[in-house]
């Protein structure tokens, strides 16, 4: 139980997106009310209608938090005057390669609005370690005359959702919490134990910052190894897969990973460009992560040049060629854009004289790409028209198609098909 209440509390939750309203809705699953911000107001049309698009949020729960009243979603910083704990849950990008806070001062000024003496404040978004101390804190000082550790609680907690993972929903995956003192740090578990199932408490925020940055850049590190034994073997008589899968079947000291056309989505590609950037003011340089962000940048080049590889092997120049691209999410089964390697390489192949065409059956609205070249509909004459298909996002939809065969020549950048054993099919 909470310390001076029951369970139940008034939460805010800025932010709410793939993050934010997953929280939300847990939250209110057990008892606590919640007052969801968002600055988009077609967003917030979209959550009562209960289209968002999210595959992992439970669209039951949310509309009976919404039918009971314990979810509310407002644009007015003023409906969040009650509340008593603030989850700030919104987007770190970078920008021209520069880690961007613009969205997490934002938040933090619509906090400050309603702040009051023993309130709790959470900073969700992935940030480098030293953000919670060094530029929340005193922004809420200066936006309120309120301290950080001894008018008001302030936490680091990071997300650690991991799209389309059905086997780790939010309540399974381990909470990590940093507080600027311990008191605040144990506080805020206590909240997080309310709905989720483990806590894990660090011992301040830096740590609990660090941690996140660690996760991600552990994997953008050993995705640029896989990636780069790729570009050796690739054409070869050597299959770095199998290889992959056999040298998994040590049961310790390796793990996993495969190479693909690049790395997506909100953590990899953006996460460890917060710790080389704050490695760098210090004089200093990562150099082992910047080298795994040339490669795995790098990775879209290299499908172009495979294209044209394959292309070349029939005779056929890539300029004149018809390629459909499969799939330009930055992960199977998850309508997710973000980073995603499909355009660079979309955009090289046009610029070299192809005809794209391409096809997401997720990615709703999305414009990109060359002008003209998404296709609404995926059929027979369209694979069996196209010089080269390549499967760059293997939706479980793209995986099994009796489509497929039709294809003159596929690329299959994640070997999603190897068990298929379909003729015309390569590997990167």
């Amino acid at each position: 139980m909470l310390p001076g209440s029951d369970k139940r509390r008034k939460v805010a939750v800025l932010g709410l997106g793939y993050v934010g309203l997953p929280l939300a809705v847990a939250m209110c699953e057990a008892g606590h009310r919640v007052a969801g911000f968002d600055v988009d107001a077609g967003r917030l049309c979209d959550i009562v209608a209960g289209r968002t698009g999210l595959v992992d949020l439970d669209h039951d729960a949310l509309a009976r938090a919404l039918k009971r009243g314990d979810l509310v979603v407002t644009g007015e910083p003023g409906d969040l005057a009650a509340c008593e704990v603030y989850l700030v849950c919104v987007p770190t990008p970078l920008r021209d390669g520069v880690p961007n806070l613009s969205m997490v001062l934002a938040a933090v000024d619509t906090v400050a609005e309603t702040l009051a003496p023993g309130d709790l404040v959470v900073l969700e978004s992935t940030t480098w370690p030293g953000t919670t101390e060094e530029v929340v804190a005193p922004r809420l000082r200066e936006r309120t005359a309120l301290v950080a550790g001894t008018d008001v609680r302030l936490v680091f907690s990071p997300e650690r959702i991991d799209p389309g993972n059905r086997e780790y929903p939010l309540a399974r995956i381990p909470k990590l919490v940093g507080g600027v003192t311990r008191a605040d740090g144990e506080f805020a578990a206590e909240f997080y134990g309310t709905f989720i199932d483990t806590v894990h408490l660090v011992s301040g925020a830096a740590e609990a910052e660090l941690a996140k940055i660690l996760e991600n850049t552990f994997r953008h590190v050993n995705l640029a190894l896989v990636n780069e034994l790729a570009t050796m073997y690739s054409g070869t008589s050597i299959d770095l897969r199998e290889a992959i899968d056999a040298a998994a079947t040590k049961p310790f000291g390796f793990l996993p990973f495969h190479p693909g056309p690049g790395v997506g989505g909100h953590c990899i590609p953006v996460d460890p460009m917060y710790l080389t950037r704050q490695t760098r003011r210090s004089g200093r340089c990562l150099r082992l992560v910047e080298t795994a962000e040339l490669i795995n940048i790098g990775m879209s080049t290299h499908v172009v040049d495979r294209v044209t590889g394959l292309l070349n092997s029939v005779r056929m120049p890539v300029r004149g060629s018809r390629i459909v691209l499969l799939g330009a999410g930055y992960k199977p089964d998850v309508a997710d854009s973000r980073e995603s390697s499909a355009f660079p390489i979309m955009d090289r192949l046009h610029q070299l004289g192809a005809y794209i065409r391409w096809h997401d059956p997720l990615l709703g609205s999305v414009d990109k790409g060359p002008p003209g070249s998404r296709v609404a509909d995926l059929d027979r004459s369209l694979l069996a028209s196209a010089d080269l298909v390549l499967l760059h996002t293997p939706h479980a939809e793209y995986v099994g198609s009796e489509l497929l065969p039709a294809a003159r020549l596929t690329l299959d950048a994640h070997g999603a098909l190897r068990s298929r054993r379909l003729p015309n099919v390569h590997g990167l």
